[in-house]
């Protein structure tokens, strides 16, 4: 094998293992080795080894009893990775019509090499999706926009010239009690952000969650000094940078 190819195949395992990390954890929460061994089907041995060069490299928090976390830099490699395997999944389902067990399989082969204005193009033509086709979020992209109406009218403009946030966002639906943060993204067109900005959901405003309801029921929030009771049709599109260290990933 070449080094390039060495290189390429060792990056494509660390994004997995970090995809994975990051599907199994609940908003920063620690995630034990026996659940990635199982979750990838590796030796245990094996997933520890890992973990611990990738604690070397900065991208987690590994402890031996403790499990292991992302740290702000593998949030964002590992959000980066999900984002994109769950757009290809989407449109491997809408677009292509592949069969629904095929899905996964197929997107992890592609979402290594899709580039981030693949990603961007692709995003658009699927109309800023929000869910994948096994119902799960699919992440808030990097671009510093704050709504996916400001990212069209900017479409001429590249990646490497609009720039990437540098904040981990999180969709309200996956913080939790008592978090609180500001309202950085809305996802969606001028309909869904014209309905938010009626409740006093807008850019810029801080929010402070209640109460989640379990079962992918509707989330409590306080906002302008009101209370909120918000579906998760409105809870995965919302997304904002917390705030306090208290909430730290």
């Amino acid at each position: 094998m070449s080094p390039n190819l060495r290189d390429k195949k060792i990056s494509e395992n660390i994004e997995e293992y970090l995809e994975t990390i990051y599907r199994l954890s609940n908003n920063g929460e620690r995630v034990k080795t026996t659940r990635i061994s199982k979750t990838l089907n590796i030796a245990p041995g094996s997933v520890t080894q890992m973990l611990k060069r990738l604690d070397k490299m900065g991208f987690v928090e590994y402890s031996q009893y403790k499990g292991v976390k992302l740290t702000d830099s593998g949030f964002k490699k590992a959000k980066s990775i999900t984002r994109k395997h769950r757009l290809l999944e989407r449109f491997l389902h809408d677009i292509l019509k592949l069969k629904n067990n095929l899905l996964h399989d197929q997107a992890c082969e592609m979402e290594h090499s899709l580039s981030d204005e693949a990603e961007r193009a692709l995003c658009q033509v699927l109309e800023h999706p929000d869910k994948c086709p096994d119902d799960y979020t699919i992440p808030a992209c990097d671009l510093p926009f704050t709504s996916c109406e400001e990212c069209m009218n900017r479409n001429e403009e590249g990646i490497d010239q609009v720039g990437k946030r540098s904040e981990n966002l999180l969709p309200i639906m996956e913080l939790k009690d008592k978090q609180q943060g500001k309202v950085s993204f809305i996802r969606g067109d001028y309909k869904i952000i014209r309905r938010l900005m009626d409740m006093g959901i807008t850019i810029g405003a801080k929010i402070k969650v209640i109460k989640v309801a379990p079962l992918s029921g509707p989330v409590e929030v306080a906002i302008r000094g009101s209370k909120l009771i918000i579906g998760q049709d409105i809870a995965c599109n919302v997304f904002v940078e917390l705030t306090g260290d208290e909430n730290r990933l």
